[in-house]
């Protein structure tokens, strides 16, 4: 990128940054975000996300202020997208007078719908990846080198598109701010559950918003008789809609292990994970949370993009390589969902067992 657009980006004060995926992602955009704002003193940043993302966003310190959109190109809502909320978005980012926006995508994703939207809003410097030639649409663009010639960690990949403007961090770790209040109440609850009274503990978190990064709720329950058997007590998470899931893998294990599912919000579930000795869970929001937290993970990977695996933190990833790796898909395409039931629940309890104890030496 030239110097005068390095330029351009450093005399920017209000900077829009569109992430407009969920939790995991915009977390993983965080190093990225952060690099942003330090470039001058005075320096806002505004992100535009998804609901899902605005709460991962509230807990991120470099992010001054959020706008909530379910934008029309990303998936669609179950209500069917409206283009009269894309009309209104146009109207609230003309009234802001942004000084320039950088569009965060993942390379499968198109980065053109938002730059119109910007472009439409008047804002003057627009920055993304873009596989097309976007003419006027952005400023500043680097060409789509993913996944022909590379394919590099989400984390990475936005820090790269920052950097281009000259924007960069010594601190590329995931990172938020944990609430007092949610402490608090976490604190209360460990108190009550006493999880490691005998020995140690682990966070199982087994739900996922796609079927296809979701590991059998069989083999979980297996793998956690077997922890429980190592002296690893397990307290189970996941939001309301996931609590039936946890109760089938609860009722097919012979020792009781307390759920917490629909019982905390985002920044009480960052407060029991950095509390927690360690995450078992598949590649899913929680695991992202973890890494922003510190706390060392145990990923049970679906192969369907190799970009999400734990940042920053000691961490062991689980799968069995299949020929249909890299699928991008929430649901399975061949059926057979190999990547994760190649796994067993032994290699989940052992490798559990084997970060926990490397922790401790």
């Amino acid at each position: 990128m030239s110097h005068d657009a390095e330029h351009r980006w450093s005399e920017a004060r209000e900077i829009l940054a569109v992430r407009l995926d969920t939790i995991g992602d915009v977390l993983m955009t965080g190093p990225a975000l952060r690099a942003l704002k330090s470039v001058r003193g005075d320096r806002r940043l505004t992100l535009l996300t998804s609901s899902s993302g605005a709460l991962a966003a509230q807990l991120m310190p470099c992010v001054d202020d959020v706008i909530v959109h379910e934008a029309s190109w990303m998936k669609p809502a179950a209500g069917g997208s409206d283009p009269g909320a894309d009309t209104r978005l146009i109207a609230e980012l003309t009234g802001r007078g942004f000084d320039a926006a950088a569009i965060f995508t993942v390379y499968s994703q198109s980065p053109l719908p938002a730059a119109l939207t910007c472009h439409l809003a008047g804002i003057p410097v627009r920055l993304a990846h873009c596989r097309e030639k976007p003419y006027g649409l952005l400023t500043d663009w680097l060409p789509e080198l993913e996944p022909e010639q590379l394919v590099r960690h989400e984390v990475r990949r936005q820090l790269d598109l920052v950097a281009a403007t000259g924007a960069r961090t010594g601190d590329e770790n995931l990172s938020l701010e944990v609430p007092q209040a949610a402490r608090a109440r976490v604190d209360g609850i460990l108190e009550r559950l006493e999880p490691g009274a005998g020995g140690d503990w682990a966070v199982v978190h087994p739900g996922s918003t796609a079927a296809s990064r979701r590991y059998p709720p069989g083999m979980y329950a297996e793998a956690c008789e077997r922890l429980v058997r190592h002296g690893i007590s397990v307290v189970f998470t996941g939001d309301r809609s996931e609590r039936e899931l946890v109760d089938e893998i609860r009722s097919r294990m012979t020792t009781d292990s307390p759920s917490l599912a629909g019982e905390l919000d985002l920044a009480e579930l960052a407060a029991l994970l950095a509390a927690a000795p360690v995450l078992v869970a598949g590649n899913t929001g929680p695991v992202h949370v973890a890494a922003s937290v510190g706390t060392p993970v145990v990923d049970l990977y679906a192969l369907t993009n190799p970009q999400h695996t734990p940042w920053g933190v000691p961490s062991r990833v689980l799968f069995q390589d299949v020929p249909c790796r890299w699928c991008y898909s929430s649901v399975c395409p061949e059926g057979h969902h190999r990547c994760l039931r190649g796994v067993s629940p032994e290699e989940v309890a052992d490798a559990t067992v084997t970060l926990l104890s490397a922790q401790a030496g």
